[in-house]
Formats: C-alpha cells, sequence, structure tokens
C-alpha cells in the first residue's frame, strides 16, 4: 500500500479546490494516495479535528496537508495521531474564536506557505509560530487563497517531501 497524505481543505472552500487538486497531482506522481475529506458539514475546528482523527485512525496518514482552517485542523490532530510532517498553507494560528492549537510534530517537520499580503491571518502570527517552533517558513508576494503562487508552493511541498523522505525517524 502506498503512504497516504490527508489533505484537510478551509473553513469556506472544499475538499478538492485548486489548491488540493494541484498538490494532490503532485503527490501521486511521487508515488503517494491522497484523501481529502469534505469537512463542510460544520464550520467547528474541533470537531474537523474528530473527523481527521477518526480517519487516520482508520488508515494513517504519513503526511497532513492543511489550508487555513485546515492548517489548524492538521496541526491539531497531529497531536492525536502519527504524522511524519506537515505541509501548511496560511494556517490559521492564534485567531480570535479558534481553541489554542496543539502540535503533535517536531518542528523540523513542519513546513509553512504564508501569503505577505494575507488579510484573514496575519503574517506575525506565523512568523511567531514558526519561530517558537523552528519551522521552514516560505513567505509569498500573495494574498490569503495563495492562488497566484501554486507552482511555487508545488515546488515547496515537492522539496519538503524529499526532505523528509531522505530523512526518515
Amino acid at each position: 500500500m502506498k503512504p497516504l497524505i490527508h489533505f484537510v481543505h478551509g473553513k469556506e472552500s472544499g475538499p478538492w479546490g485548486t489548491k488540493i487538486r494541484h498538490l494532490a497531482d503532485i503527490a501521486r506522481e511521487m508515488g503517494y494516495d491522497v484523501e481529502s475529506l469534505d469537512y463542510s458539514s460544520t464550520f467547528d475546528p474541533e470537531t474537523r479535528v474528530e473527523m481527521l482523527v477518526n480517519s487516520c485512525n482508520t488508515r494513517p496518514a504519513q503526511y497532513l496537508v492543511g489550508s487555513s482552517m485546515g492548517g489548524w485542523v492538521a496541526m491539531t490532530a497531529s497531536a492525536f495521531v502519527p504524522v511524519r510532517g506537515l505541509f501548511l498553507l496560511a494556517p490559521a494560528i492564534d485567531i480570535e474564536g479558534y481553541p489554542p492549537y496543539r502540535l503533535g510534530c517536531d518542528g523540523n517537520s513542519v513546513e509553512i506557505v504564508h501569503g505577505w499580503h494575507d488579510s484573514l491571518i496575519p503574517v506575525e502570527n506565523i512568523t511567531r509560530f514558526s519561530m517558537k517552533h523552528r519551522c521552514t517558513l516560505h513567505l509569498v508576494d500573495d494574498e490569503h487563497r495563495l492562488k497566484n503562487r501554486l507552482p511555487q508552493i508545488g515546488d515547496y511541498m515537492i522539496s519538503f517531501l524529499k526532505r523528509m523522505e531522505k530523512h526518515p525517524e
């Protein structure tokens, strides 16, 4: 069985939006299976964590890729299910109305892409988190959806997965 990458969409997007389709195609080309649940039945981030944890308990994922609220969900789920790494896009870190995140991965196993012009999640939240956990952080000239940087984000994900596979735990 191929290793699994679980994609986690944002609050108001869907399981197979543009970013996820783009990155899932890359993951498949690299030999991974991909999964993306539909979380649109709830806006509660903790309920989404439960959904992801239940899915990962059924079939463990090697990596979680989360966008916006999905980044928060992926981070927090990593405290409950073992994963090798997290690839996060504009993750909802330290946002009002969200519970405190939990993180089950070492910072070296976390890579983040965030837009300088993100009006929903302040770049300061992401830089503070990245410094605290010593994560790899890519700041790009884009906004929250990162729609103008898909090829670049794909390159970052390829590099992340290659780095993680080169240095198994």
